[in-house]
């Protein structure tokens, strides 16, 4: 049992080692968001099961904070209305309820993030169609392979796993990043 436990958390840094090769592509994501809630626009985040949960995370930090105490800023998860959800689903069809809602709330002004850990998800990948129609700027969070998501999106950001719950992991911790590059390079009206 600890052999385990000691294979599972080396794993995870080694995949969080590999990762820092994407740094600048890390600190594009967040210049990409800063600028978006500088600039008036919303933040948009979406995936499903764990990358749902996700979503609803990074979502909070920016709509509450992070580490700094601010002003919230605009951030929404479509993961979190049931009533919605279940509908679009019901009516439409579960690879439309990213969509729908996209179709519904996004401008051009905003930034649409999909998170996969295939790269591969239906709704996801229809999100950020949708989301590029509109003409909003894109980013994918995904695994190693990307998927076809990763085609798609203005920046893809890929995990250098296979392993869904490393890919997971760094997620998160991208998110996390995401949050304090936003919090150090939002305009002073945000700051309190």
């Amino acid at each position: 049992m600890l052999d385990n436990i000691n294979y599972t958390i080396s794993e995870s840094i080694k995949t969080k080692e590999r990762l820092m090769q994407q740094n600048n592509t890390i600190r594009e994501l967040g210049l990409l968001i800063s600028n978006c809630v500088n600039d008036g626009g919303k933040v948009f985040f979406f995936g499903n099961g764990g990358s749902a949960a996700d979503a609803q995370h990074i979502s909070a930090e920016l709509v509450a904070k992070y580490q700094v105490k601010r002003k919230g800023l605009p951030s929404i998860a479509l993961t979190t209305n049931t009533s919605v959800l279940t509908a679009i689903a019901n009516d439409f069809g579960y690879e439309l309820v990213f969509e729908r809602q996209v179709e519904s709330m996004v401008s051009v002004a905003d930034v649409v993030v999909g998170i996969s850990t295939s790269g591969n998800s239906t709704n996801v990948i229809k999100g950020l169609i949708a989301a590029k129609r509109i003409g909003a700027k894109t980013i994918g969070l995904t695994g190693e392979s990307g998927g076809r998501l990763a085609d798609i999106v203005d920046i893809a950001l890929k995990v250098p796993s296979q392993n869904t719950q490393r890919v997971q992991e760094c997620h998160i911790m991208v998110g996390h990043i995401i949050c304090d590059i936003v919090e150090k390079n939002i305009d002073r009206r945000f700051v309190t």
